[in-house]
């Protein structure tokens, strides 16, 4: 069984262990240590890294009663090493569960509404909230949050019966019997954890809520914490500067400017429609008058620049108009877009074509007997215009 070292002092970055099992975990070297401060993925926060002696650890995984180092090169049994934690990485994961615990607790006490699950991710972690909460109240949670956090409470470790956990007032049912594992925040917080936590809520530095959404009945709600939070900051004045020497507005313009390039892209898009569409008529009549004639049929099969999708279809349907024609039309563009198209009274199958085409080159797509459209191809076009006359010429 491994002494967990994290379990009483979570600051704990160097210490002296021995090499008491050394074996291959999924095919990786691996180690179990008389003694560890590795914290192993559990409850929804990462593993540490770090290095025995000079050896690189990969992964800490709960196994059982032992904490197993997965670890860069073979180590051998009965060696005495000298271990070091990566300390940026499990000080972030502090402030971050740490300030999981105090966020978690804020929405219990003000609204009732209790965390089902943790998840702390690289950039952002996330806490599932059982009940669907309004803008207001997650603002309100946070507000408490951070008053916990800058009244620099302290954050105390202790551990209890299951007995006497039943006379204390926990956030949530504990998932475990036995001695039990308590973070307690004074006139806050108490819960069961076998996490990192920060000494003090000062250390959190600070809560921000990044992003919210409905969840299986719930909320979801992603925040950031300390360090994280800093760099999240950054990253959201670095976007809105940009946003704003672009468009030449001031910050408090920004949400009515992009507003406008919203609508007028809108419009122009509808515009471009609507003048494809005219074009169409015209486009396929030329096209047409240049079709080559192939067993009964006006085959046009042709690379058009400037058209999109839609506008592609419009020439082949305005082609399809006209008796026994049979058209592939593909977009200049990369991946090309395709439509395969034919007349009424022609023995040909578009869908049947294109997915010839999609299985010699690739993408996606489908349709009818009369129009098919695919996308994704990886072929120039030329290549598919060849194929297509092997398939119609």
């Amino acid at each position: 069984m491994t002494r967990r070292i994290y379990y009483t002092d979570p600051t704990c970055r160097t210490f002296a262990a021995t090499v008491v099992r050394s074996f291959e975990h999924e095919g990786r070297p691996a180690v179990v240590l008389d003694q560890s401060a590795f914290y192993p993925t559990s409850g929804g926060q990462p593993f540490d890294v770090g290095t025995l002696s000079g050896v690189t650890v990969l992964e800490a995984i709960d196994v059982d009663d032992d904490v197993v180092h997965v670890v860069s090169a073979p180590m051998a049994e009965g060696t005495t090493v000298r271990a070091y934690v990566d300390w940026r990485r499990r000080f972030d994961h502090m402030q971050q569960h740490t300030g999981q615990h105090v966020l978690s607790a804020a929405f219990d006490r003000l609204f009732d509404n209790r965390t089902v699950s943790f998840h702390m991710g690289t950039d952002g972690s996330t806490i599932d909230l059982a009940r669907e909460t309004a803008a207001e109240q997650i603002e309100r949670a946070v507000d408490e949050a951070n008053r916990i956090v800058w009244d620099d409470r302290s954050v105390a470790i202790r551990f209890v019966s299951a007995e006497e956990a039943t006379r204390l007032p926990l956030r949530k049912e504990p998932m475990r019997s036995g001695t039990l594992r308590l973070i307690e925040v004074p006139d806050f917080d108490v819960s069961a954890c076998g996490g990192t936590h920060v000494s003090r809520t000062g250390q959190i530095g600070l809560i921000a809520v990044t992003a919210s959404e409905r969840f299986k009945g719930g909320t979801r709600v992603t925040f950031v914490c300390g360090d994280r939070a800093l760099r999240a900051l950054r990253a959201h004045r670095d976007a809105i500067a940009a946003a704003i020497r672009v468009l030449s507005v001031l910050p408090a313009e920004l949400p009515a400017a992009i507003e406008r390039l919203q609508s007028d892209g809108k419009e122009q898009r509808k515009t471009i429609g609507r003048l494809q569409e005219s074009l169409a008529v015209h486009e396929a009549a030329r096209l047409l008058a240049s079709a080559t004639p192939s067993s009964g049929l006006r085959v046009v099969i042709e690379v058009i620049e400037g058209w999109d999708a839609q506008g592609l279809k419009s020439i082949a349907t305005a082609l399809s108009a006209s008796p026994a024609v049979a058209t592939v039309l593909i977009s200049s563009a990369s991946p090309p877009i395709v439509v395969v198209a034919r007349s009424a009274d022609a023995a040909v199958d578009a869908n049947r074509i294109l997915r010839q085409l999609i299985e010699r080159f690739g993408g996606r797509g489908g349709g009818k007997p009369d129009l098919a459209q695919g996308g994704g191809l990886n072929a120039p076009p030329g290549e598919i215009v060849a194929a297509a006359w092997e398939l119609l010429g």
